[in-house]
């Protein structure tokens, strides 16, 4: 059988087509998407996954011949820990959010991977972590789709970002593509294209046009934004060569993530004082607490939970003018938290899109701790990537020469009243037209595979 496979910063989803009919296959239940998200009881034991999963022996040789130390470790870590070979292991999807809350501490957890590749300056060690964390979560949604399919899946349409990330675009597209590629030949994909995630939700969008359009298609992801102006309707539908219709194209390393980053950031990172004072009359130190949030940068994780981190912050404790603040911050680094916190910011963000204010529950840092957002405040607290996403739209529209005649939007962000707002205001009095937030993307790459695999 032959697929469309959204690999998204936040969510996934699988499509196939039956008798000209797209479909989403359901991953989670009833849920066709499966949230990005990995829980391991140790690291290593997220390469030994792979491993036991890889179908094809030869290939299973080489890759278990190239992890010796990891497996070993792995071996280890089930003795110390005393996990049995029936034990489960890895966690997937809301049953990773939920090993995460339960025992943030004991685990490893992993939440959108693809933010992180193509990022520049990663050893060979790094990308061969990757290549694992990713392999792991498609072979889990191949496995779940042929579960439910009763039949093998061996072709798939994987859709990528115009950008995966912002420096050396042409490098880490790459890099990125081929950590993409292996780890889907060992999920068992026999072959592999990719397809701009923007003109595939054009392509499921374009099905439904009964008349002729040039459309901005925006697609805000979790981890990027891109954005095609594409000429399409029933005159484009069927063509095999689409080249001359797709009249500009940008994206950039800018997505639904970094809004929770900036809303955390801004609404919750109060509490552990952020905008608190030394006893000096100063600010207290804002890179801390960027850093404890940033949680799609590998390099900001790694300083926030480095020893420097928590020798800095016990310091400050000492320093500051309401030390209790900085003790809770110090008691969720300690604990790890972070993650939890950014899901909080999603959470409103997503609830912020049908209601005026929301109150964030904080209980699992301490009893009765709470902060009120409105969607005012969420509006002023994502400017800076709320611009970002914009100049895209704007680039793209100029790349073209000519203005849309309505603009087509996916992905889970372009929900919020706020960008919507915000788009209106600056490409003018342009139809705006919703798609499926969560599986348009994966619907137009199954058209795609459709056309190309059969």
């Amino acid at each position: 059988m032959i697929c469309g496979f959204d690999y998204g910063t936040s969510n996934c989803a699988l499509g196939l087509s039956q008798d000209a009919i797209i479909k989403l296959v359901p991953l989670e239940g009833q849920h066709t998407f499966l949230p990005s998200t990995l829980y391991a009881l140790d690291r290593d034991l997220i390469t030994e996954f792979v491993g036991r999963n890889m179908q094809e022996q030869g290939a299973r040789q080489a890759f278990v011949s190239s992890r010796q130390s990891t497996l070993a470790r792995a071996q280890r870590a089930r003795r110390e820990e005393d996990i049995s070979d029936s034990d489960q292991t890895l966690f997937f999807g809301r049953a990773a959010f939920e090993e995460y809350f339960e025992w943030p501490e004991d685990g490893y957890f992993v939440k959108s991977p693809k933010s992180f590749l193509g990022a520049t300056g990663l050893r060979t060690e790094h990308i061969n972590f990757f290549e694992d964390v990713v392999a792991a979560m498609m072979q889990n949604i191949k496995q779940r789709a042929e579960q439910h399919l009763r039949d093998e899946v061996t072709h798939t349409v994987i859709g990528r970002p115009v950008n995966f990330q912002g420096i050396d675009s042409e490098a880490s597209n790459r890099q990125a593509l081929e950590i993409l590629t292996v780890a889907g030949k060992r999920a068992g994909f026999k072959e592999i294209e990719f397809l701009y995630e923007p003109i595939a939700a054009g392509l499921d969008f374009e099905t439904k046009l009964e008349e002729n359009k040039t459309v901005l298609v925006v697609d805000i992801g979790g981890g990027t934004t891109d954005c095609a102006m594409v000429r399409m309707g029933p005159e484009y539908l069927n063509k095999e060569d689409r080249y001359a219709d797709f009249l500009g194209h940008t994206g950039e390393r800018v997505g639904g993530n970094d809004l929770d980053i900036r809303i955390a950031g801004k609404h919750l990172m109060p509490l552990f004082g952020m905008d608190a004072l030394l006893k000096n009359g100063l600010p207290m130190p804002t890179q801390l607490y960027w850093n404890a949030v940033t949680t799609n940068d590998v390099s900001a994780i790694a300083t926030f939970n480095s020893m420097d981190t928590k020798h800095q912050i016990e310091q400050l404790r000492l320093d500051a003018e309401q030390p209790k603040l900085i003790e809770r911050f110090l008691r969720m680094r300690e604990e790890k938290h972070n993650y939890h916190i950014v899901r909080n910011a999603e959470e409103a963000k997503i609830a912020l899109s049908d209601s005026m204010n929301h109150k964030v529950l904080m209980d699992y840092i301490e009893s009765g701790l709470a902060q009120d957002i409105s969607r005012d405040g969420l509006a002023s607290s994502i400017e800076p990537p709320l611009e970002k996403m914009l100049k895209l739209m704007a680039s793209a529209i100029e790349q073209a020469g000519e203005q849309p005649d309505l603009i087509y939007m996916t992905g889970g962000s372009a929900k919020s009243p706020v960008i919507r707002d915000a788009i209106q205001k600056r490409i003018g009095d342009v139809p705006v037209l919703d798609g499926d937030h969560f599986g348009s993307v994966a619907a137009g790459l199954t058209v795609w595979s459709d056309r190309i695999f059969r």
